[in-house]
This record gives C-alpha cells, sequence and structure tokens, in this order.
C-alpha cells in the first residue's frame, strides 16, 4: 500500500502546549512522517502554525471534512482528555490511524468506546506513551523483567509541578486534574516494570488552602498487585517541580530521576545499588516525541499493531477510574485480576536526536501550565 519512501501524514488535533512546544518539531526529526495539517478554533494559531509549518490548518468544525480529504493518513490528537473520544472516535471509524495522547479518555466507557470504534473501522491506534521509545526506560523495564533486580517487592514515586490554576488542567475536575495527567507515568512505569496488573487500589488527597482547583491537587495512591507486590505514587499540581521512582527487588534497588520528563536535556538516569555497590546508568537526551510517531508510522507502513495500543491505554484508565472512586468513598477499590499478552520490546527504544523546543513565550496562544 505504502512505497518504500512513503510518509505518514499527520494531522495534529488542538495547537496546545504539547503540540507546540513538543510534537511539532519532533516529527521533523522522523524519517517516516510528516505534518500535514493543524485543527484549532484559533486563528491567529490557524494563521502563524501553518505558516511556520508550511501546512493547511482546518477548523474544528471541518474535522469531518478533513478526515474524508485524503490529504492525511493520521491524526495526532492533544485536546484535553475530555475531548479525546470526540476526536478519536471519528477519525478511527473513517480509518484515519490515530495516536491519542494519555491518559486515554476521561472515563472508561469512553475509552471502551475509543477501543469498540478502532476495531469497527480497522485503522491502528496507539497511546502516545513516549516512554517505551526512550532507551534508558525500556532498559529498566527489560531487566526489571528479566529479574535482574530479584524479585520485585515495592515500587515508589513522586510526580508534582505547580500548574497554573488558568490552564484547562486547573479547572476541569478529577479527570483534568494531577492523577490523569501525571499519575499515568508513575502508574505506566510500575505496570510495566512489574509486567502485572493491580489488584488493588487507595488514594488520599488533599488541597492546597488558597488554591483554586476543582480537585485535590495533591494525592498519594497505594496499589497492591499479585505476589504480595506493592507500589505507591504521589502527584501534586501545587508543588516545586519534582520527579523520581526507586524500585526495589530482593537483589537490588533502583532510583531513577529524571524518569519522567523529556526535552533537549533531560536524559533518564538511573542508580542501581547491591550489596557489591552502586552504579549510575545515564542516557542522553533523545527527541522522545520524534521517538513515538517514528515507532507508530513503521507500525503503521508495515502493518504491525503497535504495543501501547487501546488496551495499554484502557489498563491505565481503569486504575485511574479506581483511584476517583478510592478519592470519593474513602476504601479501598478491589479490581478484577487483568494480564496483558504484550510488553515493551527492547527494540522499541530509539535514539532521534532531541528537537530544539519554542520555548513557553515564543509559543502562539497559550495558557502556560506552569503556575
Amino acid at each position: 500500500m505504502f512505497g518504500h519512501h512513503k510518509k505518514i501524514r499527520y494531522a495534529v488535533v488542538a495547537g496546545g502546549q504539547i503540540s507546540q512546544q513538543a510534537f511539532m518539531p519532533g516529527v521533523a526529526r522522523t524519517d517516516n512522517s510528516e505534518l500535514a495539517a493543524l485543527v484549532t478554533g484559533d486563528p491567529l494559531k490557524a494563521d502563524k502554525l501553518a505558516k511556520l509549518y508550511g501546512i493547511k490548518a482546518w477548523r474544528y468544525e471541518q474535522y469531518g471534512e478533513l478526515l474524508a480529504s485524503g490529504e492525511i493518513d493520521a491524526v495526532y490528537v492533544a485536546t484535553p482528555n475530555f475531548l479525546h473520544l470526540e476526536y478519536a472516535v471519528p477519525a478511527l471509524e473513517a480509518g484515519i490511524h490515530v495516536l491519542l495522547e494519555k491518559p486515554m479518555a476521561s472515563s472508561v466507557e469512553e475509552a471502551e468506546a475509543i477501543l469498540a470504534a478502532q476495531r469497527k473501522g480497522g485503522a491502528k491506534l496507539m497511546i502516545a506513551y513516549r516512554l517505551h521509545h526512550e532507551p534508558g526506560t525500556v532498559e529498566m523495564i527489560t531487566r526489571a523483567r528479566n529479574g535482574e533486580f530479584g524479585q520485585l517487592r515495592t515500587f515508589i514515586s513522586t510526580f508534582a509541578q505547580n500548574v497554573s490554576e488558568k490552564n484547562s488542567r486547573g479547572h476541569n475536575g478529577y479527570w483534568g486534574g494531577p492523577v490523569p495527567d501525571m499519575g499515568t507515568y508513575p502508574l505506566n512505569a510500575v505496570r510495566n516494570l512489574f509486567g502485572q496488573e493491580p489488584i488493588a487500589v487507595h488514594a488520599v488527597g488533599t488541597k492546597t488552602p488558597r488554591r483554586g482547583f476543582d480537585f485535590h491537587d495533591t494525592v498519594a495512591v497505594t496499589l497492591r498487585f499479585p505476589g504480595e507486590r506493592l507500589a505507591q505514587f504521589t502527584v501534586s499540581y501545587a508543588t516545586a517541580a519534582s520527579e523520581s521512582f526507586d524500585l526495589v527487588g530482593t537483589k537490588a534497588s533502583i532510583h531513577a530521576s529524571p524518569c519522567f520528563m523529556f526535552g533537549p536535556k533531560i536524559g533518564i538516569t538511573y542508580v542501581e545499588k547491591t550489596d557489591a555497590g552502586e552504579k549510575e546508568r545515564s542516557f542522553g537526551p533523545v527527541e522522545q516525541f520524534g521517538n513515538e510517531t517514528q515507532y507508530f508510522s513503521q507500525c503503521i507502513l508495515d502493518d504491525r499493531s503497535p504495543e501501547a495500543d487501546g488496551e495499554e491505554g484502557l489498563l491505565d484508565m481503569r486504575v485511574l477510574a479506581a483511584v476517583e472512586r478510592s478519592l470519593d468513598t474513602g476504601e479501598t477499590v478491589t479490581l478484577e485480576p487483568r494480564s496483558r499478552a504484550r510488553h515493551v520490546e527492547p527494540e522499541q527504544a530509539l535514539k532521534l536526536k532531541p528537537a530544539k523546543q519554542p520555548s513557553e513565550d515564543e509559543m502562539i496562544g497559550i495558557i502556560p501550565q506552569s503556575a
């Protein structure tokens, strides 16, 4: 269907911070993908970004027309997650491939509807877990799964930042808040490091005085996994920036930091401690958004289904929903035992060179995330 030199043509749906700062610059680092269109409701973005990238801008009302235009092969959906369903479903039903930002949606029902649309339309769906293509992360997952740290026992993580209440993330309830936005990172990390799905979830949340969020801005989550394994993570929208995790096995422990973020200067790094001493493994910065796009486009070109598929997205979503229930009830929520056949493979790690990112003041029409 595609010639050897075919590039997958992407439309970017929503020109917010993540699209402008990371995805759009990152595509240029790939050799199998190109930007073809931007869907935005902002005339200034339509004009300036379309000129900057030499692409066509479409209004949201024209989305159906764009999907039928023959001008694109895939969409990258980076709207707030309560709008994911609205843009992912028509694309999948039209046979257009979808790279969907995480978390997958804003309810388990929506995530299931997106999966159903994918099965019906037959196009490919990948959830944008960029770290599944980052060399340090892939190495840690591979080594953990190979038993190099012994029997895995615990995982503890912090991921926090100071987010502006004015940003869309600051006033759209639980599903716009820190647990789906930031908690997805430690949650996805531990599910992949353990190679298991949690069976019980408990969460405690607090609200920082004098901050105007309409949700718990700081949340601590405890997960129980089969085989007596435990995981804990704390996320916040109301603190200084922090990101790290500790994975503890019977033979070794690893401390990873930085472990979740991206950027031209950020390389994932971990320290492994054993009885013999400690060793640091640090990885150079890579183009994380270009990596995931390169991988997804290659899956489309080779007609392979991507590893971070809709099932992977749904398995995180059901835990995020359980955290919400636990916050509402104060109780531990039990989950049906589940397992996933697929896992992150070593060859998914890619090493594209980081693209230059525009600074916050260079971006057009965004309400910066950082407070």
